[in-house]
């Protein structure tokens, strides 16, 4: 049986920007009101995949999104992360950047960010 990768094959209706290498929409599953994906439009697993000109062109995405988002949403701030691989937490496996509006006390202590992930004791240094 072929898997899909639902990223290669979003709904035009889906698609909020746009250009020659990349495209960013909503995500289906969003943590906060905005949150929103960039992706390449060609299929790969990592952005570490990607070619120059593929890369400049995700990342003008990203600036555009954000900049969007805060014009419309008017969030406090933006987490803005990338899962690269499985044991980082990526579910689907196209190469993808999350941008999610943040506000002021939407969460108690919002400090730490990525730490979060790991327990206060773990330490692997």
């Amino acid at each position: 049986m072929i898997k899909i990768c639902p990223f290669c094959v979003i709904e035009e209706e889906r698609i909020w920007l746009s250009n020659e290498k990349a495209i960013s929409f909503r995500d289906a599953y969003p943590v906060t009101e905005g949150h929103t994906l960039v992706i390449p439009k060609r299929h790969a697993e990592s952005i570490f995949e990607l070619e120059e000109e593929e890369l400049d062109a995700f990342w003008e995405l990203v600036s555009l999104a954000r900049k969007k988002l805060f014009e419309e949403y008017k969030p406090d701030g933006m987490n803005i992360g990338i899962n690269d691989g499985r044991a980082a937490g990526q579910t689907v496996m196209h190469a993808h950047l999350h941008l999610i509006p943040r506000r002021q006390g939407d969460m108690e202590d919002p400090r730490g960010g990525v730490r979060l992930i790991f327990p206060k004791r773990a330490r692997y240094w």
